[in-house]
């Protein structure tokens, strides 16, 4: 691969000349810095510094090799387009950095594939190639300066820190009061990603109109067939979230602003209309029901006329908070009053099913290994409704668990009465009975417990809402996001206390680049003495670092010291 000579602010001063030659401190460096200015020019509305800023960044080599790096370290990375390419070596890795060119780029029809919804209905997905999603990436870093200056306080779906608890705060706060608007417009749109307007998206996206033209034609394989994309940006693709996401900005300053323009500024305050929204699912508040019906709705259905898209009938509906409504798996009700906030009774229901079909369809597997299956699903449920009322769920999927386990017991040795079983199965823990382990031995021979997760084990712990202003590319808000993250990471239980107080005792940095450890770069837990040379798994003798640093240290055989706080 040839490296430009030429001296720039993105530009690295000594090119790598192989993948783990790479010095990712500098490129995040230079990465972040383009995007910061990119972000500034946006707020201050120098639209032609916005475009040669941007068409900068892409022709970098920071920014390719960032680009490649993620989509090979992302979930989708084992999962390969039309052409069965993946990118699975350093040396792959290296050489697809040398192809990331606009010039003849033409990219390939995206592979289709359906995935299984809640409500029983498929999802469908478009797979880009490997090369596709890396030019995605690549204009992305370009792209999300732009969307995140430009984007509204209260969108909180595929955002950075920003989540569906910092939604559900944001519903609280409108709700919760007794002056609070007692009228809620519950909206979905329908196929949202499926239906994006093409020429509104090359009008109104701030990026190359040109690749995101042909991103949008590039049509999609299904059993063989070529088939046209007149319309929609497929679910799939890295830079569709971000795509969605500026087809719908405007809807909660727009709609505010028809409102004021039409009942002047005091009385639109009064309507007590706010705008929460996550991805193309949202809620808006109102003071009456004909308020919403009448005047919000059809302006809502106007403005997404525009853009392509339109309300689903049986999903979008007006009702009042003493009726409740659900909204990200939780259902927001007033009780005599007071608002209080559940898991719905369909997250519940739905998550059961899943749990019972992961039961039945592993009869022949061990008791451990049911175990290990069944940890992640119910620590992952029970912690994303950690925030709110969710003691009585717990219990009720705990009870239900439990009588699919005794069930999956008994059908194992139907010759057997009901005491062996339990014996087998079931133990004691100091006060609590009936709980489903298995005795795990030890090379030592000494032996533990490993029991089945408990959600009613898990704390409720209210969430801190990030503020609404906040923007991960100004500078002036950049400790703000560092104080945000390591306080939501320190309060997750997905990550195990070792990761934790290894994680705060680094700054949260790599302790090979010294650069940002996330949950969107991963990392992984290295021993600085190795343990077949006898290092052991103490936190004296581990660090974490980013899943390529790790690669990198091993195949050079670097040298990691123990990170020194002044």
């Amino acid at each position: 691969m040839k490296v430009s000579g030429r001296k720039t602010g993105s530009a690295l001063s000594h090119a790598p000349d192989n993948w783990h030659a790479v010095d990712w401190r500098r490129v995040e460096r230079n990465v972040r810095g383009m995007q910061i200015r990119i972000a500034k020019a946006t707020r201050e509305g120098n639209w032609r510094r916005v475009k040669a800023l941007q068409r900068m960044l892409t022709r970098t080599l920071s920014a390719k090799l960032y680009a490649v790096r993620r989509v090979t370290q992302n979930q989708g990375a084992r999962t390969a387009g039309v052409d069965r390419e993946l990118w699975d070596s350093p040396e792959s890795r290296w050489a697809a950095v040398g192809r990331l060119k606009r010039r003849g780029y033409r990219p390939l029809p995206l592979r289709r594939v359906f995935i299984p919804k809640a409500n029983g209905k498929e999802r469908p997905l478009g797979i880009p190639t490997m090369r596709d999603r890396a030019m995605q990436a690549l204009y992305l870093l370009a792209l999300e300066p732009v969307s995140e200056s430009t984007s509204e306080p209260n969108s909180y779906g595929f955002r950075r820190n920003r989540s569906t608890a910092d939604a559900k705060s944001q519903i609280f706060v409108c709700t919760s009061k007794k002056a609070s608007a007692q009228w809620i417009l519950e909206a979905d749109i329908k196929g949202c990603f499926d239906h994006i307007n093409h020429d509104w998206l090359e009008q109104h996206v701030p990026m190359d109109v040109e690749i995101l033209r042909k991103w949008l034609k590039a049509g999609l394989i299904y059993k063989g067939q070529l088939q046209a994309t007149e319309a929609g940006t497929p679910q799939g693709g890295i830079i569709s979230p971000t795509l969605a996401n500026v087809t719908l900005n405007g809807l909660e300053h727009e709609l505010l602003k028809h409102l004021r323009a039409r009942y002047g500024v005091v009385k639109a305050s009064k309507l007590k209309v706010n705008v929460v929204r996550y991805a193309d699912d949202f809620v808006i508040t109102g003071n009456s029901k004909e308020l919403l019906e009448n005047e919000v709705k059809p302006w809502v259905e106007a403005f997404l006329d525009v853009r392509g898209l339109r309300l689903s009938e049986e999903k979008t509906r007006v009702c009042h908070i003493d009726d409740g409504f659900d909204f990200l798996g939780w259902n927001f009700r007033k009780y005599s009053g007071k608002l209080l906030i559940k898991p719905s009774k369909k997250n519940v229901k739905t998550f059961y099913r899943k749990v019972a079909e992961t039961i039945s369809g592993n009869k022949e597997a061990t008791q451990e290994g049911l175990i290990l299956l069944l940890n992640p699903m119910l620590r992952g449920w029970a912690q994303y409704h950690s925030p709110v009322v969710a003691k009585q769920a717990y219990s009720r999927i705990e009870h239900l668990v439990f009588k699919k386990l005794w069930r999956w017991c008994r059908r194992r040795h139907p010759q057997k009465n009901a005491s062996w079983v339990r014996k087998k199965y079931f133990h004691t823990v100091g006060k609590r009975t009936w709980v489903f382990g298995a005795s795990i031995a030890e090379d030592d021979g000494s032996t533990w417990l490993l029991e089945l997760f408990r959600p009613s084990s898990t704390p409720i712990r209210r969430t801190k809402k990030v503020t609404g202003e906040y923007n991960p590319f100004d500078v002036r808000w950049e400790q703000y996001g560092e104080t945000l993250r390591q306080e939501r990471m320190w309060l997750s239980k997905r990550y195990r206390k070792q990761w934790v107080s290894l994680y705060m005792s680094q700054n949260g940095l790599c302790a090979h680049c010294g650069q940002g450890l996330t949950e969107e770069t991963g990392w992984h837990d290295h021993h600085l003495t190795y343990r077949m040379l006898g290092g052991s798994d103490a936190i004296s003798n581990r660090v974490l670092l980013h899943p390529d640093c790790h690669r990198q240290v091993h195949a050079g055989k670097l040298v990691v010291t123990k990170p020194v706080l002044l």
